[in-house]
């Protein structure tokens, strides 16, 4: 079976955006890509992460082609695609439907840098201007806002973080959920500080050398 330890890696990751809070039912997407094949491994489309089988998960080439699976692909493929097509540092997706995020979304608002965790994204998390879902159009304006950041909102849809592994993709994910809801509730009582640009720059360099030593 190709990429069979990814395949297995989305469907776990994919039931940890529900028991995790970041979407409900089958929405969002996951996705992994192999560099060295030139293949993307992606979750599909409405089938429920907790039934789902490594079979399920779809093999894609970088044209967009089917090249391993009976099951059609998540309709977000386009907007992982680009990713990988244009930036070298990300080799797994993860978009959510998650609450606080969808919120700033909704508002058209990005996350401004109101705490200092908002840096394993970058600066800021930026807001991507409106587009039907499924679409080029998406992808395009999705990359567009995400450069130099490893999330971004998506205007009235939700969040999307990328970055080299699968494990590293969620944990922006779920910290940028985390940012936003602290935002949202700050907001709610008064007008959140926000911290200087060069206390995040600082932050992202600390953040590099984060948790323990690889061996």
């Amino acid at each position: 079976m190709l990429m069979k330890y990814e395949r297995e890696e989305i469907i776990e990751t994919c039931k940890k955006l529900v028991t995790h809070g970041l979407t409900i039912g089958t929405g969002g997407n996951i996705s992994v890509f192999d560099r060295q094949q030139g293949l993307m491994a992606i979750s599909a489309s409405g089938v429920d992460y907790f039934s789902a089988k490594p079979e399920d998960i779809v093999i894609l080439d970088m044209d967009g082609k089917i090249v391993d699976s009976q099951r059609k692909p998540s309709s977000e493929w386009s907007m992982h695609k680009v990713f990988y097509d244009r930036r070298d540092d990300i080799n797994a997706v993860v978009h959510a439907h998650s609450t606080y995020a969808t919120v700033l979304a909704t508002l058209r608002q990005g996350l401004p840098a109101s705490n200092y965790l908002v840096a394993f994204s970058g600066l800021d998390v930026r807001c991507a201007d409106y587009e039907t879902f499924g679409t080029p159009e998406l992808a395009e304006a999705a990359y567009q806002a995400m450069i130099d950041r490893k999330a971004v909102l998506l205007a009235n849809h939700g969040l999307l973080a990328g970055s080299g592994t699968l494990d590293a993709a969620f944990n922006i994910a779920e910290e940028i959920e985390h940012c936003c809801k602290i935002h949202c509730i700050a907001s709610a009582m008064g007008q959140p500080v926000v911290l200087p640009e060069d206390e995040m720059v600082l932050m992202q360099e600390k953040f590099k050398t984060y948790g323990q030593p690889q061996k």
